[in-house]
């Protein structure tokens, strides 16, 4: 089980968490599918629970803000920063815009929520006491973090002007998929999926979160049982079997077996 004790390299995705209006229904539906722990939260936490496997820090869950009234249900990806004013500066300065600006999280950390210029929501870190997901890539835990867009090059430019990301770009049939990486890193950490071309053009941008699951089928059927909704049946492909879920109050999020893999990646777009 992968294990991480330290802070993660800036512009790696490091926490993810939810903002449902029952975050205590949320937990019990998490809990059960991918076998987390629920904690509650500190006194002075507002109502956000913590969820660990085996002890180790995995995702948040937390009420809507007040501030962003009519949010629908999402999952958030935070990206790790070094210092958050500096990346609330260059999110500005690439033409997104700021829904929460920087603000201490107690002793945990300095944040922001924001959103790029295609509407899609995204979080930054900048670890104190808590470094951002203990457990990750296993069963149950944020395995990839993806940005479904209408416009690829757009959002190419903006993400690597606010964490300096590199790509490499695949097509996969019509559409156009771009692995990025941190400048701290020499592996792709997450994707920019080009969704111009298919059924989601008329959907906004968004960042999807994906689990790691070791059987998608079986996974799909318990989210059924637990209220559920399976947007997108499962498919096989050469990065895994998958498939697209909403939780039961409408937040969706990917499970992914990567040890189920049909066909070759195509090579990259020279």
């Amino acid at each position: 089980m992968p294990i991480r004790n330290e802070v993660w390299q800036p512009g790696t995705p490091a926490w993810i968490d939810c903002q449902v209006d029952d975050p205590v229904k949320a937990g019990e539906f998490y809990a059960q599918l991918f076998g987390w722990e629920i904690q509650g939260s500190d006194p002075g936490g507002g109502g956000y629970l913590m969820a660990a496997k085996s002890g180790a820090a995995a995702a948040g869950i937390g009420p809507k803000p007040d501030s962003m009234p009519g949010m629908p249900a999402v999952w958030t990806t935070y990206f790790a920063v070094e210092d958050a004013e500096a990346a609330a500066a260059k999110v500005t300065a690439a033409g997104g815009r700021l829904l929460m600006p920087t603000f201490d999280v107690m002793e945990f950390g300095r944040m922001f929520v924001a959103a790029d210029p295609g509407d899609a929501v995204f979080a930054v870190w900048e670890a104190k006491a808590h470094n951002g997901a203990a457990v990750y890539n296993e069963h149950g835990a944020y395995c990839w973090n993806e940005l479904r867009t209408r416009d690829l090059a757009a959002a190419k430019s903006f993400y690597a002007d606010v964490f300096g990301f590199g790509y490499t770009d695949f097509k996969f049939g019509p559409a156009e998929y771009s692995i990025f990486t941190p400048p701290a890193r020499t592996e792709g950490v997450g994707g920019l999926s080009d969704d111009s071309a298919t059924a989601a053009a008329t959907m906004p941008d968004y960042w999807l979160v994906w689990f790691q699951y070791d059987d998608v089928d079986a996974g799909i059927d318990t989210a059924r049982e637990l209220g559920g909704t399976v947007l997108q049946p499962a498919v096989d492909s050469p990065v895994g079997r998958s498939a697209l879920i909403a939780g039961p109050q409408g937040e969706p999020f990917g499970i992914i077996d990567p040890n189920k893999r049909v066909g070759e990646m195509p090579a990259p777009i020279s």
